[in-house]
């Protein structure tokens, strides 16, 4: 079972606390060995915890949110001033060309959109801000998406957390179906855009 369905999710995220929960969002959203970290789940996560008791929601949310902003804007400068050998690496442990090609794709399709669309779609809102680099989009563009992405992802998820906590007694009984669902949610865009690419190429071959 994945590391991001373990029942013992909740002790992992308040073993790691603050500082782990504000490292990982920021490795998660913009560099690009982050891309394996299960940041949705740990924004629920931690909205539940802090619904709970365990931690303050005004820490919880300025921090996850400055979090996400600060990665996706190392990500960027990371795209502007080295980015362009990610499309000459070669494959490793901690790096794929099809994580910068899917990631592409969502760029043509909904150009810089996707700094937002983006937050709520694994390895997609990792590569987002270096591309966005590496295609030297305006930077005031680019932050004013970034914000707005940060605000609504690492905000939106933390805070649905929380509520839910704080409205459905035991909420945490049923933390490992809910982020289950939140990461099958999260990975359809990512099979519909791999199907498309699929039957393109068999379309022209």
């Amino acid at each position: 079972m994945p590391d991001f369905l373990h029942p013992d999710i909740m002790a992992l995220v308040t073993l790691v606390g603050y500082p782990g929960l504000f490292t990982a969002i920021f490795l998660e959203s913009g560099v690009f060995f982050g891309f394996f970290l299960p940041g949705g789940s740990l924004l629920f996560t931690a909205g539940v915890l802090a619904g709970a008791g365990v931690f303050n929601v005004w820490i919880v949310i300025p921090l996850v949110t400055i979090a996400a902003i600060l990665g996706d804007n190392v990500g960027y400068w990371f795209g502007a001033k080295m980015g362009h050998a990610l499309f000459t690496r070669e494959d490793s442990r901690f790096f794929k060309h099809k994580h910068v090609e899917r990631t592409h794709a969502f760029f043509e399709k909904y150009g810089a959109r996707t700094i937002v669309i983006g937050r709520f779609i694994p390895i997609v809102r990792t590569f987002a801000p270096i591309l966005a680099g590496v295609g030297e989009m305006k930077y005031s563009l680019f932050f004013r998406y970034n914000i707005l992405g940060a605000l609504l992802w690492a905000s939106g998820v933390s805070l649905a957390g929380y509520f839910l906590s704080r409205s459905i007694p035991n909420a945490d009984r049923y933390i490992t179906p809910i982020i289950a669902a939140i990461i099958i949610a999260s990975c359809i865009p990512l099979a519909v855009e791999w199907y498309k690419h699929r039957k393109q190429t068999s379309d022209q071959s």
